[in-house]
């Protein structure tokens, strides 16, 4: 089966939290990457999402942790809102 990997930046205003993610991460730009595979058996190229991980750096180190695409929205969505009602 064939699969790719789309590569993306994400951009948050303010910090911000994920499930899978320990703790709050600072205002800034991030790495998302979304592997995808190709649907076979149909007359058109499609591809489904098969995983969604998000690169972070804590100290020196930077991390690839898994997340669900829905609650990246989610938080994307809760960042455009004014800092007044984030909370």
């Amino acid at each position: 089966m064939f699969t790719r990997t789309k590569t993306r930046t994400v951009h948050f205003d303010g910090p911000f939290t994920l499930a899978g993610l320990d703790g709050t991460y600072p205002a800034g730009d991030y790495q998302v990457q979304d592997d995808e595979e190709q649907i076979t058996g149909i007359s058109w190229l499609a591809y489904r999402r098969i995983s969604t991980v998000i690169e972070v750096v804590t100290g020196k180190k930077k991390s690839l942790i898994d997340i669900d695409p829905s609650d990246l929205d989610a938080a994307l969505e809760k960042d455009k809102q004014p800092a007044s009602r984030r909370n």
